[in-house]
């Protein structure tokens, strides 16, 4: 793996309010240099530079020259800012290239999935990182993983999985990416409270009746038994009894 070299300037009056506004406005960014038993170390480093490196290969082998003399290192922690998303400190750990260490491996996949192209399934990407340990001189750039015969309901996992001369630390039955099936979408019917809501009223459904027919019928409607005639309303004829005869 090929190694980049970058300098580093110490940081001084760490702790104090203002000093991190002032590195920041100059385009640096602090950070710490710790591990292989050894002080650690305040400095601050170019931002562009950093960056460069790490879009290049975030695993990538750096070899950090300062005051001190200079420190093989890894970017082992990246603090960003919580809205601008931008770098704010950096982690450098110290190591050697004849030990193995555990990093994290970016998961590529590759190839046109059988399940998702034919068959219309969904591919469901679980990790998209693995840790893997080895030499930093054997850090895979990248892992790549061939999703080509891969069909609906199937799944490639760690134990599935090829990392060169990189060990795969996770479990080896966890899945890395999988096809599912297609998720129908179920067309929801009304409920009978809502049926019966949107139903038309009766009176509506029959239509009204015409004015003249409701009132013919009040006026044939008989009076109950024993009821009083209303006042004003004229008697029937059976209804008048003769006078007495003198």
């Amino acid at each position: 793996m090929k190694q980049t070299v970058i300098s580093a300037e110490p940081r001084t009056k760490a702790g104090v309010r203002g000093t991190l506004t002032a590195h920041r406005a100059a385009d640096q960014i602090p950070a710490v240099i710790y591990g292989q038993e050894k002080q650690p170390m305040t400095i601050v480093v170019d931002y562009k530079s950093i960056c460069a490196i790490l879009r290049a290969d975030p695993n990538a082998i750096i070899t950090m020259k300062h005051q001190g003399g200079e420190d093989t290192v890894i970017v082992k922690a990246i603090q960003r800012h919580p809205v601008t998303d931008k770098y704010t400190h950096f982690d450098f750990q110290r190591i050697s290239l004849k030990e193995k260490i555990k990093v994290k491996v970016h998961v590529k996949l590759t190839g046109e999935c059988h399940g998702a192209k034919v068959q219309g399934g969904l591919v469901e990407h679980t990790m998209r990182e693995l840790n893997v340990s080895c030499l930093p001189t054997e850090i895979p750039h990248e892992i790549e993983v061939d999703i080509t015969d891969l069909h609906i309901n199937h799944s490639l996992r760690i134990k599935d999985i090829k990392a060169g001369k990189a060990e795969l630390l996770d479990a080896p039955e966890q899945i890395v990416v999988s096809v599912t099936a297609p998720k129908e979408e179920k067309v929801e019917e009304p409920a009978a409270g809502a049926a019966a809501a949107g139903a038309e009223p009766e009176v509506i459904a029959k239509g009204k009746k015409e004015e003249g027919e409701e009132g013919a019928a009040k006026e044939g409607a008989k009076p109950a038994a024993g009821a009083k005639p209303a006042a004003g309303a004229a008697a029937k004829p059976e209804d008048k009894k003769p006078a007495p005869k003198k």
